[in-house]
């Protein structure tokens, strides 16, 4: 299996359910097609460098994950599908310094997580 992130941004106009449900179907497509997500990071509602489909904002995810080559083909063909996703982007990491890079951020958007999950309880 290979290390991969994959960042996407969803039109602001979402509600906060039909954003999570969103977040949680890339999740499921991940781990339906042999991928097993290691973390990922919610930063919110940003603005756009330019505008795209007339948003200037959008609300951005990144999911760092690993899994076969073919997940990757069927997770940008449901992006490219997806109404509700105005822009993605999927990094393969390589060498061992990349890989190890991956494995900071891994660690980095799990204490992120626990703490946000945290302070909402």
């Amino acid at each position: 299996m290979r290390y991969y992130e994959t960042l996407f941004v969803l039109k602001p106009t979402l509600t906060e359910e039909e954003t999570q449900a969103r977040f949680n179907f890339i999740k499921e497509v991940i781990e339906k097609n042999g991928g097993e997500v290691a973390g990922y990071e919610d930063f919110g509602v940003r603005r756009l460098a330019y505008p795209i489909q007339k948003f200037e904002r959008g609300h951005y995810f990144v999911i760092y994950f690993k899994a076969p080559s073919q997940t990757v083909r069927e997770l940008e063909r449901i992006y490219r599908i997806t109404e509700d996703v105005i822009r993605f982007l999927t990094i393969k990491y390589e060498t061992k310094k990349d890989i190890a890079a991956w494995e900071r951020m891994v660690q980095k958007a799990q204490k992120q997580t626990k703490a946000t999950e945290e302070a909402a309880k």
